[in-house]
Order: structure tokens, then C-alpha cells, then sequence
């Protein structure tokens, strides 16, 4: 090195503090391990919470879909009076007066 300038890591490079150094990379390492895995806020609560977000994410496409289903047959069932009486029948075993109704199963 030049004659006037210092390294900068020499304070390093003391005997003092060679005893130092693995304690400072030991709790440094248990610190990150615990926040990265442990705490509340860690990783794995992060994961966790992100697959949650995609499962509901998923329920809430297949709800959407049945109801734009239901609305669609909502739809049919309110401009056409014949469906909704088969509608009525098929589903609620309703009769016109004067049926006999039979269900077999």
C-alpha cells in the first residue's frame, strides 16, 4: 500500500477483535433466521398467506361463473313462462290443478 493512505478494513485485520467477528456473523445469521422464519411476519406466514389469496381467488372464479350461470337461467326462466313451469315441475314437483304427479326415484 502507498505511503499515506489507509486501508480501510485494518481496524479489521487487529488481533483485538479477530474474536469478534464469528460472534457478530453467529447472531447476525440467528437474527435473520428467526425474522425470516419465525416471527410473526416471516416468510413462511407469507406463503402461506399468498397460496390463500390464489385458493380464494379460484373460489371466487367458480362462485362468479355459477352465478353468471344462474343469472343466464334466471333470465331464460322470466321471458319464457313454458320453461319456468317445467323449471317449477322438474324441481319443486309442482302441479297444474287437476295432475297427478309421480315421482319416481
Amino acid at each position: 500500500m502507498e505511503e499515506g493512505k489507509k486501508d480501510k478494513w485494518a481496524w479489521l485485520k487487529r488481533s483485538d477483535h479477530n474474536y469478534f467477528i464469528p460472534y457478530v456473523i453467529v447472531v447476525t445469521v440467528v437474527v435473520a433466521g428467526w425474522l425470516l422464519f419465525f416471527s410473526h411476519n416471516s416468510v413462511l406466514n407469507w406463503v402461506r398467506a399468498a397460496m390463500e389469496v390464489k385458493a380464494q381467488e379460484k373460489e371466487m372464479a367458480r362462485l362468479q361463473s355459477e352465478i353468471d350461470a344462474m343469472d343466464a337461467q334466471i333470465e331464460n326462466l322470466s321471458k319464457n313462462r313454458d320453461s319456468l313451469e317445467t323449471f317449477a315441475r322438474e324441481t319443486y314437483h309442482f302441479a297444474a290443478p287437476g295432475d297427478d304427479v309421480y315421482i319416481v326415484e
